[in-house]
């Protein structure tokens, strides 16, 4: 049992180079993700842990081996299945501020007649802030709609619903 959890140790180790390292030590030429220090490192730990569970449980040397090299094998695929997704996901552009037309908002600063205020909005984890502009006075907490942009900073807004004076 000894040689197995030293064998997943030494996975455990490759898995933590391939963290630190960030894969200067994979080897591109060979099937991409699959010769990956993430896949390696997840192969050999699996191929040790399981063998050592195995043999723990009471089955043969050569029984706990194979049985190991399924975990490997399905834990380093796995592995190189998830680093490819990861390296595949496509990453969206910060929004700017001809992206906000037509987004909801909130009045952070009242918006006072022919003056500027202040709105946020909220959109896919991010919040901005921008000086805005509306037809007619709007109180704090007002749900807006963004209708135009007036410079890089500042927009012009609609109430969603009627604000009472």
């Amino acid at each position: 049992m000894t040689p197995f959890v030293i064998i997943g140790l030494c996975g455990v180790g490759v898995l933590l180079l391939s963290l630190v390292l960030d894969g200067i030590l994979d080897f591109d030429g060979l099937a991409g993700d699959w010769f990956s220090t993430a896949a390696l490192g997840g192969f050999v730990s699996a191929l040790g842990f399981g063998g050592a569970i195995a043999q723990g449980a009471g089955a043969p040397q050569l029984v706990a081996t194979g049985i190991g090299a399924g975990a490997g094998l399905l834990v380093g695929w796995f592995s190189a299945w998830l680093t490819r997704l990861v390296r595949s996901g496509a990453t969206d552009e910060t929004p700017t501020t001809r992206d906000v037309v037509g987004w909801d908002a909130q009045v952070v600063s009242a918006i006072p007649d022919g003056g500027y205020g202040a709105i946020t909005v909220r959109r896919g984890g991010h919040t901005f802030r921008f000086n805005a502009q509306a037809e007619r006075a709007l109180p704090a907490g007002t749900e807006v709609h963004v209708t135009g942009v007036l410079s890089p900073t500042a927009v012009t807004v609609a109430a969603t619903y009627d604000v009472l004076p």
